[in-house]
């Protein structure tokens, strides 16, 4: 972008760097990590454009937010943030996902029901000007001033330089739906699409039993993915998420280790009506395609529920794991009947306007 102009659309936004502990040293800025739809916000003398992490525009999604953010925000400025719904227990991701739906009627009665928020955490411009050369520090400072008024739903993230304070942050607020900790290198400039920050999430492990895969690439050659099940306390049998966290050769040969169990394991398996099922029905199935798959073919082979793998997760996120695992190792000395949710660490609640208040 030219120095000094306002920047046109789309910008990618700066990314972040996967870090297992906050960094030491001085020279940074801390914040919570949103849990929401990255999202930058351009205001221009037509209104508020709200853009998506991949470009596309979210405007149509969100009026109650474009709304609002044409009202707060002065013209002649980009800032960079995150679009999230707030409910009862904090925020919450699966009701801003409902957000998404391609119609008009449904998602103005979801803007009034589910209504969502911004929370700003970078300036990209101000008056007309491109303002990313400068450094994330002075960036900060000009947001805090430019939203000195501002009046929820659109919030100012918390900042510290205090490693002490983030870490704090890291441990008390995923009880408000939150995921993490991000720390920005103080005075770097603003870059698109680069990995300039890092993130700071939970990792935990649980023992899960696996109940089916996926196939590698649409290819019947390799495993692309294994269905995760936890045991719930009526002892039913819940898909919680996915693991793929391997390499080709380990691919090739995990088809071949589960072969055995793909035998007659439709016939009693505790999915057997997901096999058939519509999507849209109200249980989250493991294969099924919708507005989130992208087209993506997300049949599954069923396996018996006999065996068992350690995971590694960050999140859970209702009753199933927010992201993609990554597989540590097997569990044979484990039987699948232990694999309960009852293992998982849950978070104390935190109240979210004590978040914003920090």
């Amino acid at each position: 972008m030219a120095a000094s102009t306002f920047p046109v659309p789309p910008i990618e936004p700066m990314l972040a760097k996967i870090a297992e502990e906050l960094p030491q040293g001085e020279g940074f800025l801390f914040e919570p990590k949103w849990d929401g739809f990255r999202a930058l916000v351009f205001r221009t003398a037509e209104g508020a454009l709200i853009q998506s992490r991949d470009g596309k525009p979210l405007n149509r999604y969100f009026p109650e937010l474009e709304k609002m953010l044409a009202e707060q925000l002065p013209r002649g400025c980009v800032v960079d943030g995150e679009v999230v719904v707030a409910g009862p227990g904090g925020l919450d991701f699966d009701a801003l996902q409902q957000r998404i739906h391609p119609a008009a009627s449904r998602i103005a009665r979801l803007a009034q029901e589910t209504p969502a928020g911004f929370v700003a955490f970078d300036l990209l411009a101000a008056g007309g000007k491109d303002i990313t050369a400068l450094p994330q520090q002075e960036r900060r400072t000009r947001l805090e001033r430019l939203l000195g008024q501002a009046r929820p739903p659109l919030h100012l993230t918390p900042v510290t330089t205090d490693r002490a304070q983030a870490q704090d942050w890291l441990q008390r607020f995923e009880g408000a739906g939150l995921d993490g900790v991000m720390a920005k290198p103080a005075d770097a400039p603003y870059q698109p699409g680069k990995r300039a920050m890092f993130k700071i999430k939970h990792a935990r492990t649980a023992d899960c039993v696996v109940a089916g895969f996926r196939w590698y690439k649409d290819k019947q050659e390799a495993v692309g993915s294994l269905l995760l099940g936890l045991y719930d306390d009526a002892g039913v049998l819940q898909h919680v998420g996915i693991t793929s966290s391997f390499t080709l050769a380990v691919r090739k040969q995990l088809l071949e280790e589960l072969g055995p169990l793909r035998e007659h394991a439709l016939e009693n398996h505790p999915w057997r009506g997901w096999a058939e099922a519509e999507v849209g029905d109200a249980e989250r199935m493991p294969g099924a395609k919708s507005r989130w798959s992208g087209g993506k073919d997300l049949s599954w082979e069923p396996l018996r529920p006999e065996r068992v793998c350690e995971v590694r997760y960050d999140h859970l996120q209702g009753r199933r794991f927010r992201h993609a695992t990554t597989f540590l190792r097997w569990r044979d000395d484990k039987p699948p009947q232990a694999c309960r949710y009852d293992q998982l660490e849950t978070s104390t609640p935190f109240e979210l306007a004590q978040v914003f208040g920090a």
